[in-house]
């Protein structure tokens, strides 16, 4: 007979991805411990060198500082707590701290694709229309834009979270390496249908809803490279690189963790699932700092002078 408790009566869940690999678990401590250290680095450097240059004090590298933070902020609520699981013999999660390690890791993805979307639309106003860009590219609209992109995550994670939190629930068991809002759900004894409605709001708001209008921008800057001069191509493709790229690669890694999370997957490998659902969150907060770093010429000197002035 199952047992009801309403979630705020669970203390704990227990992990149970995480298998024994003996005294191996010190190398992987140690893997992602540097992993975690390499992201923290890069990220900060990338943020002082975007808010002590002023040369640097435009739009696109405004927005590109809010994207570094949020890598931050999405790494810090993963990595220490890995960390503290793979040297532990019992896999055990305090249930407040689950939730809000939820709160702050879709909070996370959510950011990250809004700041996708004012990055495309910044590319677009100043390749389609570069003579009305200082005037619609304000300071105050940069602030808002930044402001929003943080905001509405925030404010729809915060209900989701609130919704999880209120389940009755017949079970502590999540068979994953990092608490996750649809396991929560699948433990529930009560009705979900609010939770399940809102779960794909959710996800239409903050993945498919900004993809439409970041693939209308791209869709339109295209269009002006295609009929424009070469130098307006190599301007185009110079800045929007980057930005596809670390767009496929962060889509790549939540449809993994969407279809994961939905589907059955038992008859794939434990250590398969693990990589795949911890690939969005791991890779994405290195990849972006890698990816404008180099790419962006402006960036990449600013590191080196910053870097060797300090040799």
């Amino acid at each position: 007979m199952w047992i009801m408790l309403n979630s705020t009566q669970v203390s704990y869940f227990t992990l149970t991805a995480y298998f024994d690999i003996g005294v191996f678990k010190y190398l992987f401590f140690m893997i992602i411990l540097s992993l975690y250290m390499l992201i923290i680095c890069s990220n900060v450097l990338l943020i002082v060198v975007i808010c002590t240059n002023r040369s640097l004090h435009e739009p696109m590298y405004l927005f590109l500082c809010s994207l570094f933070v949020n890598e931050l902020c999405g790494s810090t609520a993963l990595f220490p707590f890995l960390l503290v699981q793979i040297l532990s013999d019992i896999h055990t999660v305090y249930a407040p701290f689950c939730f809000l390690q939820i709160f702050f890791l879709y909070c996370y993805g959510g950011v990250e694709y809004l700041n996708f979307v004012i990055m495309s639309y910044d590319r677009y106003l100043a390749i389609c229309c570069p003579l009305q860009y200082n005037t619609r590219m304000t300071f105050n609209k940069i602030a808002l834009l930044i402001s929003v992109s943080w905001l509405i995550p925030l404010l729809l994670c915060f209900v989701m979270t609130s919704l999880s939190k209120s389940l009755q629930l017949c079970g502590t068991i999540i068979d994953k390496v990092y608490c996750d809002n649809y396991s929560i759900i699948k433990l529930s004894c009560s009705d979900t249908t609010n939770n399940n409605i809102y779960g794909l709001f959710i996800t239409a708001a903050t993945i498919l809803g900004p993809l439409i209008p970041i693939l209308f921008t791209y869709f339109k800057i295209l269009k002006i490279c295609f009929s424009g001069s070469k130098q307006t191509r190599q301007k185009a493709v110079s800045t929007c690189t980057p930005h596809l790229a670390s767009l496929l690669n962060l889509s790549c890694g939540a449809s993994f963790e969407i279809i994961q999370s939905r589907f059955n997957m038992n008859n794939v490998p434990n250590i398969v699932r693990i990589v795949l659902s911890l690939y969005w969150l791991t890779c994405q907060p290195l990849f972006n700092p890698l990816m404008y770093g180099l790419n962006m010429s402006k960036i990449r000197i600013m590191c080196k002078s910053l870097v060797f002035s300090e040799m």
